[in-house]
């Protein structure tokens, strides 16, 4: 794809100190996916609404279960990524973290985009104080960017 080497094998499964763990979404998580997107919706749309026009208030959970096929299909071919937040037995998604390839909107000297959320009941937990810590080190050592656009911010 170019803004990945040839060789690189995304992540499965990342611990987080915090007892939960990130691994690639799956269309399958709709059950879990919807209630934390549409639970936290307010706060989602200040953040990404302007920007991605997401989540709509009308988004339905068979717009969900489509929306997670979509990513499936973008990370086996390795066009984007988006990994769940999840807790230990996968009973709860907690969050997203997206990392796409630049585009025409991203400042020059970027290798990635990059944006994350939790669910309104994490926000300022030692979940998201984990996240904090890892995502950039993650970033830079496992996906080798050097240069990572945070947005929307």
């Amino acid at each position: 794809m170019g803004w990945l080497s040839d060789n690189f094998t995304h992540p499965e499964r990342v611990e987080l100190g915090s007892g939960h763990h990130l691994r690639p979404i799956r269309e399958s998580d709709v059950a879990i996916d919807y209630p934390a997107v549409m639970g936290s919706r307010e706060r989602l749309w200040a953040k990404y609404g302007e920007a991605w026009g997401w989540p709509p208030e009308t988004m339905t959970y068979e717009g969900d279960k489509q929306d997670l096929r979509h990513h499936e299909v973008e990370i086996a071919a390795h066009e984007t990524f988006n990994y769940a937040i999840l807790d230990e037995p996968e009973s709860e998604l907690l969050g997203c973290i997206y990392i796409d390839p630049p585009d025409d909107r991203t400042p020059a000297g970027h290798d990635a985009v990059v944006s994350w959320w939790v669910v309104d009941k994490e926000v300022g937990s030692d979940l998201e104080r984990a996240l904090d810590e890892l995502v950039p080190r993650w970033l830079r050592d496992t996906w080798q960017f050097e240069n990572v656009h945070w947005f929307p911010a």
